[in-house]
């Protein structure tokens, strides 16, 4: 509504004086305002706000006439009557000086075009000069206590209770003196008594306004009573006057009458203002509301503040200012809506806490259009320190000015049937728009006929933008324009939000977001000669405006197109017979009400064949509203709407919104509809053109709702949201807002006779409505936010830290709960649950429900008094039909104290059934959050049953976070803490179940360094990063714990699920994500769950899970050059560097830790037994051609290990090539590339085999030799295969380990024979170690020691880090590593001499995974 921006500006005067000003009164047309101090009267002019003149009054004169006390204007501006203490009214003509005409005038830069003005444009940006001339005083013989100009009289009251009504011309015989003590008074009209009252002796009359609608004055007498009196007839008499009296008030202090919408609002020593209206019928005073501070908002202030001082209604009586004796503002809309108080946050607080002092304000006024409020503090505040004037006496008088940004829709009503918010300020707009390429797009949609009933989607789209961001659009409004026509008074937006237009004192002009440009009058002399005086809006591209023609003096509707040039020659021009006081547009339709009380229908057409295509104009009817309405200037607004009464009969096509069905008229507050009259006969002939037919006559009017501010409504229709589109909005001040809702019966049943058509359902928001998305069931609003600013602090407080910075700030608010709220307490489920249906897609829909839950259980559950009926089970009933109930319900309770929990679950059911059904519905996260609620309502015992319940269930469906949080909520439990998790993580952890991509910091080797075969211990090393997080608690000292134990068993027994379903992938995971020791388990584990029982399945379901294909046999002719071993070397090579990089570069924040773990049997294996092994092994198959290193053209260097090529490998686009660690290049021709593709296509995904190989690590470590060789077969390399065979020549591995594999291989070479070709290769490979195997199972020797792995793999050996490196036998050689490197590489001479001494065979090629 209204809203403060900025600072207050300080005016100072420019004549210094002794005297402190106490008055400020601006004239009735608001250009000026007259100060007044104990003998001096001054004029400013408001914009630009200067002194034009100053009269002071002689001494001799001054002691004659006594002190100035109080000052009014005549209503036309040209005088000014002041009351002295001694009982006379000075009278002063306000006259212009003949030859200079101009007090100021604006000076313009060299060569602005501004320069060059046309006649009679200069005198409107220019002060004009003034001079004020004393006239006869009048005596009134008493001091005189109020003055109040009234049409062409002056009414001033004295203290000997006499009411004196003069002439302004100052003639002594037009003067009439009325004794209060002759009226006769009254509480009603029909109770009237005829003689005097006898109880008004010594009684006087303290503040009055003159109320024009009312025809009457509204007064506060002396002893606090409160009084209205009129005239019986016409004319103010002693004889013919008529008091009425408030009853049960004494504590008046002052007055101020709204005229708008007849309200007099009476200032009372409690602090409150009281406002009465005139009951219509009985004549009484009947009190509307009351503007009063609340404890619950000023718990400090609120009964501290005085007796009222001041109110003061806006020129568009649309609010009120209040001032209290102890200082501060507040404001209120008109109907009690609280907007500002500067007694509270950060008017009343400094930064550091401590407490301003509230400026104490004598006197205020309103400018022009309500852009600023004048104000005169008492004690001087914010004058500046003047100790350094020789005169201290002499200071320069300070006048506040507040500044105001204001709704359009305080003057422009037509503005209410959009969905934008516009504000305007003295020279700037503020707009709530949406992305412009929407809109745009949205506009070129539109047919050229200007009907929206096809648009609606495309229009309601683009309006869910304007919550996009908390930030106004604002424009400039042009200086042009707003230089020679300021004040703003009407502003529009369309639409779509993308154009505005403004009219000021004459003319108008509008503005493209889509260019970002104004457009102004061609001809300036066509803008100077037309005033807007009914309002603006848009329809389509055109501007329709009710304007008054200052040439013709004639009243005109004109329609300007947008695109064309401001010029009356593209205007269509209608005349119209009386003055518009207002305007709006609905569909094809514009109606206009006029100053006769009557209400115009015309219809808007476009004309596609003008060249102009300038829209014509026709009247479609005329309605008189004259026996309605007692005075013109009462409405406040006018509105076609297509809402009627019988609507809803079926959920059919909607045919109401097609036509104008009512008029909606709001009459001081009453909002009024007139219905078209379907009673008569509905007979239409057939042969007349649509457009030619009579339209129905309209009803009577009946009365919808009082204390209205605002309606909304909207032509757009929507079949699935009939409900908010077909609503009537309102917004009743301190009631908050009501919605008149339709009511339809649901699956096309016939409604019920008894059933109303609509619903008036009240509901109270926090902000102040200035416009409904009504498909979004938002509402729109803006609110006041402060900065505080802490300047320097001087002797006296400069303005900028007595006042904070004020901002405006879009706000908005769901609605619907209130609705459906309201409709369940009404017994109206049905119609709940159809609109809330209708709105389920809404993103805060959830927000919603929790909403309604939450308001309704905080008011029944701490209510004092026993609710007779209550409506929480209803409510719970009712969420029950949408599938968010659970998250609702539990969401609202951990948002709610505990104390309302037993309250809210008696009536919503049992948590641990609701915490079933989550399970059941596999709804996990909520089923933690029910798990919280269990914790604090159950005993131990039930949440640790609960907590297990869900643990394995989060365990079987992979949600590891979870996992982790019930862990720590196992544990908090057992331990006897009340911890409660959340069940959102504080760091946000990967739970992908993807890759394995959590040993970032691990370096794995499989293969053996030379210093660890030359001290006879085998080690394989790895490096493992402790677990951050809750699951690190789990492996600290207490495993001894009977908790720790329970959390183990459970984790024990979904690994041997894992394992026993053939489920790596899944166990990988599992022992990643959750930090579980999976070594030391498989361990104990050896030969029991992790043992293979069918070697084909297991490798079958690898395959699957892994994404890994089964091998194909490449086309290649046996003497292929690619027999040699290269081709195999180089793509597994490149495979390695990939799967190398994949792993370096992998992102995951927990590892599994390293727990103390002892495999006596790996290292009991001796040195020499291992050597004779490598001899043997090795001459078994040097006659092998395939995989044997090729050394290409006297080249002495092998190709390099995986571990050497992820450091020097490069790919260079389009040319494919090789570097080793001496750069020197490996040419491939074309078909060895082809065979390398192949290679690759029998590889599966790099994440894969990164994978695989961490489990064989794994696997191996833990002795399991089983799911070695399946992993060994999967990737196919002869070097697991031959490590796992030279293991089971240990004497410790049981020999039911070594028939198992030897069948399971037997079992594979069959199943490959028949199923899988691609295998057959392989086996061929490790036929010699199969048969070997053979032998050891025959023979049930002691079995061979352990085959080493070749000396020149040492360049492949990764060094883990020392601190987290783990040797059972502690002999390991630990280098340490470069920063961000996890791969260690042995010096290049090293690496030189271990290739040249120990060729690369076949046989020892061997994995390196880093």
């Amino acid at each position: 509504m209204y809203f403060l921006t900025g600072w207050p500006r300080r005016l100072l005067c420019p004549l210094r004086s002794e005297e402190e000003p106490f008055q400020i009164q601006a004239s009735t047309q608001r250009m000026h305002f007259a100060v007044l101090s104990r003998t001096q009267l001054s004029v400013w002019f408001s914009r630009p706000a200067v002194l034009i003149v100053s009269y002071i009054e002689s001494a001799k004169a001054a002691s004659h006439f006594g002190p100035y006390e109080q000052v009014e204007w005549k209503p036309d501006d040209t005088m000014v009557a002041v009351a002295t203490t001694n009982g006379y009214i000075l009278l002063f003509d306000i006259v212009g000086n003949g030859e200079d005409k101009y007090l100021y005038e604006p000076v313009y830069p060299k060569g602005n075009t501004r320069v060059k003005v046309t006649p009679g444009y200069k005198e409107e940006q220019c002060a004009p000069a003034l001079s004020l001339e004393m006239k006869k005083p009048v005596d009134l013989e008493a001091p005189i206590t109020s003055l109040q100009s009234m049409q062409e009289d002056l009414v001033v009251a004295t203290e000997d209770g006499y009411l004196h009504i003069l002439h302004w011309d100052g003639v002594t015989n037009g003067r009439k003196a009325i004794n209060l003590c002759t009226i006769p008074f009254s509480v009603d009209l029909q109770s009237s008594r005829g003689g005097p009252s006898l109880d008004f002796e010594g009684v006087f009359i303290r503040d009055m306004e003159y109320c024009v609608t009312l025809d009457g004055i509204a007064m506060v007498f002396n002893d606090g009573r409160l009084a209205f009196i009129t005239p019986v007839a016409s004319g103010f008499t002693a004889n013919q006057l008529q008091g009425i009296l408030a009853p049960d008030v004494a504590d008046g202090t002052c007055v101020a009458v709204n005229n708008k919408y007849r309200l007099m609002a009476f200032g009372c020593t409690s602090g409150s203002v009281l406002v009465f209206t005139i009951d219509g019928t009985t004549g009484s005073m009947q009190l509307s509301h009351k503007l009063e501070l609340t404890p619950k908002h000023y718990p400090d202030i609120w009964n501290k503040t005085g007796p009222v001082k001041l109110i003061r209604w806006s020129p568009d009586c649309s609010v009120a200012m209040v001032t209290w004796e102890c200082g501060g503002l507040s404001l209120w809309s008109v109907f009690g809506a609280h907007l500002i108080c500067t007694l509270g946050e950060d008017f009343a607080y400094r930064s550091d806490g401590t407490k301003k002092d509230p400026v104490k304000i004598s006197s205020m006024s309103w400018g022009a259009e309500g852009y600023h409020l004048w104000v005169i503090s008492i004690d001087g505040t914010g004058s500046p320190d003047s100790g350094m004037e020789t005169r201290v006496s002499l200071k320069q008088a300070t006048i506040l000015q507040f500044n105001f940004i204001k709704s359009a829709l305080t003057v422009n009503p037509c503005t209410s049937n959009q969905e934008q918010v516009l504000l305007h300020g003295e020279d700037r707009l503020y707009l709530t728009c949406g992305d412009p390429a929407q809109a745009h797009s949205a506009e070129h949609r539109l047919p050229q006929d200007g009907n929206l009933l096809h648009t609606s989607t495309s229009l309601s789209q683009g309006l869910s933008t304007l919550l996009g961001h908390r930030h106004w659009h604002v424009v400039q409004i042009h200086s042009t324009y707003l230089e020679s026509n300021w004040p703003i008074r009407f502003a529009a937006i369309d639409t779509l939000g993308q154009c505005v237009a403004v009219a000021g004192k004459c003319g108008f002009a509008h503005y493209s977001l889509f260019t970002r440009k104004w457009k102004l009058f061609g001809n300036i002399t066509q803008e100077q000669n037309m005033t807007v005086t009914g309002g603006l809006a848009w329809w389509n591209d055109f501007i329709v405006i009710a304007c008054y023609n200052l040439i013709d003096q004639q009243e005109e509707l004109r329609l300007y197109l947008r695109s064309s040039n401001l010029d009356n020659a593209f205007a269509n021009i209608t005349k119209l017979h009386s003055d518009t006081l207002l305007l709006n547009v609905f569909r094809n339709m514009v109606i206009l009400f006029r100053a006769d009380c009557s209400i115009c229908l015309y219809s808007i057409e476009r004309n596609q064949d003008s060249p102009n295509h300038i829209a014509s104009i026709e009247l479609l009817q005329e309605v008189s509203m004259s026996r309605y309405i007692p005075h013109p200037a009462l409405v406040v607004s006018v509105t076609l709407t297509s809402v009627r009464t019988e609507t809803g009969i079926t959920l059919k096509a909607p045919q109401q919104a097609c036509a104008a069905e009512s008029i909606m008229l709001n009459l001081a507050g009453q909002l009024i509809m007139l219905q078209r009259d379907r009673s008569g006969p509905q007979v239409r002939e057939k042969e007349s053109l649509p457009n030619q037919k009579k339209l129905l006559p309209f009803c009577p009017p009946v009365v919808l709702a009082q204390c209205v501010e605002n309606v909304w409504t909207t032509c757009r229709t929507n079949k699935q949201k009939r409900h908010l589109l077909e609503a009537l909005w309102l917004a009743c001040g301190e009631a908050g807002m009501k919605v008149w809702l339709p009511l339809f019966p649901r699956d096309h049943r016939k409604p019920h006779s008894f059933l109303s058509r609509r619903i008036m359902l009240p509901f109270h928001i926090n902000i102040y409505p200035l416009a409904v998305l009504f498909e979004d069931a938002l509402v729109l609003g803006a609110t006041n936010e402060t900065v505080l600013y802490d300047g320097l602090q001087g002797a006296r407080e400069p303005l900028e830290t007595l006042f904070p910075f004020c901002t405006v700030e879009r706000t908005s608010q769901i609605y619907l709960h209130h609705i459906l709220r309201q409709l369940l307490v009404r017994n109206l489920g049905e119609q709940a649950l159809l609109l809330a249906q209708s709105c389920a897609g809404l993103p805060y829909f959830p927000h919603v429900l929790e909403l309604m839950v939450h308001v309704v259980l905080e008011e029944e559950a701490t209510s004092r008094e026993p609710i007779p009926d209550p409506l929480l089970p209803t409510v719970a009933k009712f969420i029950t039909e949408f599938p968010l109930f659970l998250q609702t319900i539990v969401h609202c309770a951990r948002k709610t104290e505990y104390a309302l929990w037993n309250y809210l679950f008696a009536a919503v059911g049992n948590p641990k059934d609701l915490f079933e059904e989550c399970l059941m519905a596999q709804d996990l996260d909520t089923a933690a959050s029910y798990l919280i609620i269990l914790q604090n309502m159950e005993v131990p015992a039930v949440s640790r049953q609960h907590a297990t319940l869900l643990f394995n269930t989060a365990l079987e469906q992979g949600k590891w976070d979870l996992c982790r949080h019930m862990i720590r909520f196992l544990k908090a439990i057992g331990s006897g803490e009340s911890e409660t998790p959340p069940t959102t993580p504080t760091t946000q952890e990967p739970s992908t179940t993807g890759g394995f991509e959590f040993f970032r910091h691990r370096s794995i080797s499989l293969s053996q360094s030379a210093e660890s075969l030359a001290s006879g211990k085998f080690s394989i090393q790895k490096t493992l990063s402790m677990p951050s997080g809750p699951s690190a608690k789990r492996w600290s000292k207490d495993n001894d714990c009977a908790e720790n134990m329970y959390i183990d068993m459970m984790l024990w027994r979904h690994a041997r699920r894992l394992l026993e379903e053939v489920r790596l992938k899944d166990l990988g995971c599992f022992s990643a994500q959750l930090g579980f020791e999976l070594i030391g388990w498989l361990c104990k584990e050896r030969t029991r769950a992790a043992r293979v029982d069918d070697f084909i399945t297991a490798l079958k379901r690898l395959h699957k899970d892994f994404l890994w294909p089964f091998p194909v046999i490449p086309a290649c002719p046996i003497n292929s050059p690619f027999r040699n071993g290269r081709y195999r070397t180089v793509g597994e090579r490149l495979l390695k560097s990939q799967s190398a990089d994949s792993l370096l570069n992998s992102e995951m924040d927990t590892a599994p830790p390293s727990a103390p773990r002892s495999h006596s049997w790996l290292n009991t294996l001796s040195t020499e037994q291992k050597e004779m092994d490598t001899a043997s092994s090795h001459g078994a198959h040097t006659q092998e051609a395939f995989l044997s290193p090729l050394v290409i053209k006297g080249d002495e260097c092998s190709i390099g290990s995986a571990t050497d090529l992820t450091e020097t490998s490069s790919v260079v686009d389009g040319d494919w090539t090789m570097v080793d660690e001496n750069f020197s290049t490996l040419s491939l021709t074309q078909s060895e590339l082809e065979h390398i593709s192949m290679e690759l296509a029998n590889k599966g995904p790099n994440k894969s085999q990164v994978q695989l190989r961490y489990l064989l690590h794994i696997f191996m470590e833990a002795g399991c030799l089983e799911w070695c060789v399946i992993i060994g077969l999967i990737l196919r390399e002869t070097a697991i295969i031959n490590q796992v065979v030279n293991f089971l020549q240990s004497s410790e591995v049981p020999v039911e380990t070594v028939q198992n594999i030897r069948n399971g291989l037997l079992a594979v070479d069959n199943w490959a024979t028949t199923d899988c070709l691609g295998y057959k290769p392989f086996f061929d490979l490790i036929r010699p170690h199969l048969q070997k195997l053979v032998e050891v199972t025959a023979e049930q020797v002691q079995p061979e020691a352990f085959q080493p792995v070749s000396v020149s793999k040492l360049t492949e050996q990764v060094f883990p880090r020392p601190e987290d490196s783990r040797s059972p036998a502690g002999i390991s050689v630990s280098l340490p590593s470069e920063p961000g490197s996890s791969v260690i590489r042995p010096t290049e001479d090293n690496v030189g001499k271990e290739q040249e001494e120990g060729p690369l065979e076949e046989g020892t090629y061997d994995c390196t995974l880093s």
